[in-house]
């Protein structure tokens, strides 16, 4: 086994030196030449951006660039296809080193499930706020003839009605009855002919119908007989025509022979 010499202090200073270089340049070759071999130092690569891919498609797009990545959360998202890729971290466009993990957020792959509320008997525009609420579409919108104007009378699902508290996808499209306010009965239309205009609109408006247009015709017209002035003589739809609630009446009324009633244009 060699032996240091140390037969004097020169010697010993000496040695000293020689293993305190030996150390230092070691020091320095171990951080400044094998750690930035071993990590790249100094190289870095540009995240892509993978908003819009399918989950399935980044395993092998990611390895071509040296990256990994792993679902750190799913999420449901109307409209946008199963394990499309909405968010991710790091952003897009940041400089990291070869083999870092990026994750991602992704749409769930089937739907959640979620409870029909209750629309029946409500406004159409609660319905509609109840609805985005929970997380579910109004569809389509059918007007049906009822007295209860704009109350949702029927909620449905596909074509069939679906009840309260029934499990049903997220997302998913209802279509509502609304009432129309009209209501279904029908029954003769009145006969105002003859009357003066106030006589006309207390028993139309009476009957739960509405005054529409009101045309003035002169005296002399011949179309219209012997009718007096300031009375109607003649109504649309006729007298004994079917009618419902909330249908409108056009009248055609004589001028008064004063011209000083002369009847309005509009109800």
């Amino acid at each position: 086994m060699a032996k240091i010499s140390t037969n004097s202090r020169t010697d010993l200073i000496i040695h000293i030196g020689i293993i305190l270089s030996l150390v230092t340049v070691l020091f320095l070759a171990f951080f400044f030449l094998y750690l930035p071999m071993r990590t790249n130092h100094g190289e870095s690569i540009t995240v892509p951006d993978l908003r819009k891919m399918n989950a399935e498609e980044l395993e092998d797009f990611l390895d071509e660039r040296d990256l990994r990545y792993e679902v750190s959360d799913c999420t449901f998202v109307p409209k946008v296809p199963p394990l499309t890729v909405i968010s991710q971290y790091p952003q897009p466009g940041s400089k990291v080193k070869e083999g870092r993990k990026i994750y991602v957020t992704v749409v769930y792959r089937t739907a959640p499930l979620v409870k029909m509320p209750k629309l029946t008997d409500m406004t159409q525009r609660s319905a509609q706020m109840l609805l985005k609420s929970s997380g579910l579409e109004i569809g389509n919108l059918r007007y049906v003839p009822d007295l209860a104007q704009g109350a949702v009378l029927k909620q449905m699902f596909k074509g069939e009605e679906i009840l309260p508290g029934q499990p049903i996808p997220k997302g998913s499209k209802i279509d509502l009855e609304v009432g129309d306010g009209l209501g279904e009965t029908r029954f003769d239309m009145p006969e105002v002919v003859g009357m003066t205009l106030d006589e006309a609109k207390f028993q139309i408006v009476g009957a739960g119908l509405k005054v529409g247009q009101i045309m003035v015709v002169e005296p002399d017209d011949a179309k219209y007989g012997d009718a007096a002035p300031g009375t109607v003589a003649r109504q649309n739809p006729d007298a004994n025509n079917n009618v419902r609630i909330g249908d409108v009446i056009d009248l055609w009324v004589i001028r008064p022979s004063d011209d000083l009633n002369e009847p309005q244009t509009n109800f």
